[in-house]
């Protein structure tokens, strides 16, 4: 499964944005999805997840209440919505695919394809 991820961008402190991570095949909707970022100078974090069918979400703490995952199945996409950015926020935000797993997980090594990543820069 190839992905690709859009939507990155410079946005204030407080501000918006929204990313999409688009797949190649529509086998993509029956896996669980995942965001995580990177930071300069700093691992690879998880961000967010939501299992193949939609229904079970996970957060990562920074981001809770703030960032919301979703999906549409139709577009063989999953999207990450971010609001009340933060300039700790800034990093570059890759999209992955657990391959064969329905359910969400936190560690990277959980997922099997990535996008190629989209730059997100919060300014203060």
């Amino acid at each position: 499964v190839q992905l690709q991820a859009f939507g990155g961008g410079l946005v204030q402190a407080g501000g918006s944005l929204g990313l999409s991570c688009a797949a190649s095949e529509s086998t993509f909707n029956r896996y669980a999805k995942g965001w995580f970022r990177q930071a300069p100078g700093k691992e690879r974090e998880f961000v967010a997840a939501i299992n193949a069918i939609g229904t079970m979400t996970s957060y990562a703490d920074s981001v809770k209440g703030r960032f919301t995952i979703f999906r549409d199945n139709a577009k063989n996409t999953v999207y990450l919505q971010m609001n009340s950015l933060k300039p700790e926020d800034t990093a570059v935000y890759y999209c992955a695919v657990r391959k064969g797993r329905l359910s969400v997980a936190t560690s990277r090594n959980e997922y099997d394809s990535w996008g190629q990543g989209t730059l997100v820069t919060v300014s203060s």
